[in-house]
């Protein structure tokens, strides 16, 4: 029963990233040079924070927050974040969906309510 609470949680934790995510658009210009080596370098460096923080041991942690950030200052001077509106609806349930989410994660053979 525990295993189903686990998966059920990790599918409400990324319905509600989806339901966040969706309204976040990210876009380059082909035009500067600069914009396209710099959207390249953004998402080599957000693969290799993302995965360095996965399955490297604690004490290289700091690499992979720094490969993250970098990651996140190159899109921002490669390209343009759009953020489109967001319902408040739309806001509770992906919040909502994330926090049961983690709570079924995190519950160890107790209830979550």
């Amino acid at each position: 029963m525990r295993f189903f609470s686990h998966i059920f949680g990790i599918a409400l934790i990324l319905l509600g990233i989806y339901f966040l995510g969706k309204n976040i658009v990210f876009t380059t210009h082909a035009y500067p040079w600069w914009r396209g080596i710099a959207a390249d370098l953004s998402v080599i460096s957000l693969c290799i924070g993302v995965f360095s923080l996965v399955f490297l041991p604690a004490p290289m942690k700091p690499v992979g927050w720094v490969a993250v950030a970098f990651g996140i200052v190159c899109v921002f001077a490669s390209s343009r974040a759009i953020l489109n509106p967001t319902s408040l609806w739309q806001f509770f349930v992906s919040l909502t969906a994330m926090g049961f989410g983690y709570k079924m994660l995190t519950a160890r053979g107790r209830s979550f309510y």
